[in-house]
């Protein structure tokens, strides 16, 4: 079937502008249904409800349905119409999250229902219909982030909690809408009619009637069906834990899981990292008109999934205590995992600016991250960008596309000192970047937002005024470490000493007894690794990056067996239980002979 306008009546299609809205072939349709049922629906059947988790994939194969949001509530509106051919959901479907809309039969037809559990097979299974359906649902993710759908965040610009609340929603790439109490009209109506006094915001206000007052983070995921931590029995244990779901992360995860072991990756904040903030990633191998940041993170979390990697978000480690030869990793919620090896890839945090004032503007016109989420707070106005990096290089062009000026200041005099040439070219070739070298913020102007900044050419020493409505700040990073400190070895900037580095400083009589010293990513602590972007030494690149966390996984399974590790098997009985024996790995001979994949 064509992509084309159908016509039903009263009722029309919303037509596939963006690519958000395929239509399935009939091949497509035919394979689905050996794995679904057929089922007629009637006029005003909701098919699936905001608020609740997805229990089928459904695809349209006769008459239409209206996908509404706050359906039955005071803001009702239509988010968009489908016809024969076309399937509904969106990337909550594939991850596990309830619904942020409400799909409501217009015309009765037919349609095809395939439990959600062997369509999330499928997408892995088939490379094509995969593709189709992936690209669709980030589409229809992207669309309902843009129109300020989902849950509503209600709360002041100056309160911290706020911040972090909204935070938490763009990092994970969750549909939701910030209500400014002090500016927004909207709020007081809001206030009144949930009866809400203004010292109890923030508050999330979700399907239009539950009120969450100041929620923690895990409190938020737990409402939207993020895989968020549950209290676990002191005996919960697996063979590899990794620290941090960035690309590094995540690819650790990816591997761990396909080789058969039991793998949890926990992250504080989002899955993704800074990667997952970045608007195009265009030097990725295999992708040569480039990625977003968003899309390559999804594409690995349903890949680490479909090989039963358990990921866990919001998740903080605090702790990491060696113990018999296994780790005890303890979370700032008190709950505690014992892990045979750990993977390290908890990543950097952005440095803040120094400048006077700056702190009371974070989160309300001064960034660390340029998403869709913060470009949609600055349209048709002037922005700036700080740093010489690729980060900065690829926030400037995306921001390009909605403000209606960006200023790129740059410390040092030569764009190509610490950028891409390929960024180079498109920042000095772009009509709406100003590229200032040799220039720093030295103040800022603006009581509730920015409205300009004082900036200074540290060559020159003249300073001026520049009008901007928001700042991005990408100048360099420190690593998260503070809670590693006093257990293994970190270099003088607190990157995690891993190899030769970590053997010049570790403990001669904690390695005797393996007879070895720790392996290429290998910290000063037997079994637990360091990649990514925390390692010392590192290439501060996702490719790199992810060939780290893939790398990591081959050099647990050398220390296992030099450790003697126990590994664990599968017995009939259901439980795993510990026995001696060789790791399960698929590509060991592949890997040896030069022939693995990837």
């Amino acid at each position: 079937m064509s992509t084309a306008e159908y016509d039903h009546g009263a009722v029309r299609e919303t037509p596939d502008r963006y690519g958000a809205f395929p239509r399935l072939t009939p091949e497509q349709l035919q394979d689905l249904a050996a794995h679904g049922e057929r089922r007629p629906t009637t006029v005003g059947e909701v098919l699936y409800r905001e608020g609740e988790p997805f229990r089928e994939f459904l695809v349209i194969l006769s008459g239409t349905v209206e996908v509404l949001e706050d359906h039955g509530g005071p803001e009702e509106h239509t988010m968009a119409v489908h016809g024969p051919g076309r399937f509904l959901g969106e990337l909550g479907l594939l991850e596990g999250q309830a619904a942020f809309e409400t799909a409501v039969v217009r015309e009765a037809g037919e349609i095809l229902a395939v439990p959600v559990e062997r369509q999330r097979a499928l997408v892995a299974g088939d490379p094509v219909l995969g593709d189709v359906i992936l690209r669709a649902y980030l589409g229809r993710r992207y669309l309902l982030i843009g129109l300020s759908a989902g849950f509503r965040i209600l709360g002041s610009c100056y309160s911290q909690d706020t911040l972090r609340l909204r935070e938490f929603a763009a990092r994970n790439r969750l549909p939701h809408r910030w209500v400014d109490l002090e500016k927004d009209k909207e709020a007081e109506a809001l206030l009144r009619r949930f009866a809400i006094r203004p010292e109890e915001t923030p508050v999330v206000i979700w399907q239009g009637e539950r009120v969450l007052r100041n929620p923690s983070n895990a409190e938020l995921a737990r409402l939207i069906g993020l895989p968020a931590p549950a209290p676990a029995p002191e005996a919960a244990r697996c063979e590899v834990m990794v620290v941090g779901a960035g690309p590094a992360g995540l690819a650790a995860s990816v591997y761990g899981a396909s080789d058969g072991l039991t793998t949890v990756t926990v992250d504080a904040v989002a899955t993704g990292g800074q990667a997952g903030t970045s608007s195009r990633i265009e030097n990725y191998l295999g992708f040569p008109s480039g990625i977003s940041g968003g899309e390559l993170i999804e594409r690995a979390v349903l890949q680490a999934h479909k090989f039963g990697a358990r990921l866990m978000v919001p998740a903080q480690v605090s702790g990491l205590t060696p113990q018999d030869d296994e780790y005890i990793v303890t979370f700032t919620d008190g709950s505690q995992t014992r892990a045979g090896a750990v993977v390290l890839a908890s990543g950097v945090r952005y440095r803040r600016l120094d400048v006077p004032g700056i702190d009371r503007l974070e989160g309300t016109s001064v960034y660390y991250a340029a998403t869709v989420h913060e470009a949609s707070l600055c349209q048709a106005d002037p922005v700036a960008v700080v740093g010489g990096g690729n980060s900065a290089g690829q926030a400037a062009l995306f921001l390009a596309d909605h403000a209606s000026r960006v200023h790129l200041l740059v410390r040092g005099g030569d764009l190509n000192a610490d950028m891409s040439r390929y960024l180079v070219d498109q920042v000095e070739r772009h009509p709406k970047i100003d590229v200032l070298l040799h220039t720093e913020v030295r103040g800022v102007s603006g009581e509730e937002r920015l409205e300009s900044l004082i900036v200074e050419d540290n060559a020159s020493g003249e300073r001026r005024e520049v009008r901007a409505v928001a700042l991005f700040v990408f100048i360099g990073a420190r690593p998260r470490t503070d809670w590693l400190r006093s257990v293994l070895a970190l270099d003088e900037k607190g990157f995690v000493l891993t190899g030769a580095d970590a053997q010049a400083a570790a403990d001669a009589t904690r390695w005797e007894s393996l007879g070895r010293g720790p392996l290429l990513l290998e910290t000063t602590l037997p079994g637990v690794f360091a990649v990514g972007d925390v390692r010392s030494g590192s290439v501060k690149r996702v490719a790199s990056a992810a060939g780290e966390g893939a790398m990591a996984i081959r050099l647990v399974h050398e220390h296992r067996e030099k450790a003697g590790n126990l590994v664990r098997t599968a017995g009939p009985e259901g439980p795993r239980q510990w026995q001696a024996g060789p790791r399960p790995d698929d590509d060991r001979e592949a890997a040896e002979t030069g022939d693995a994949d990837g």
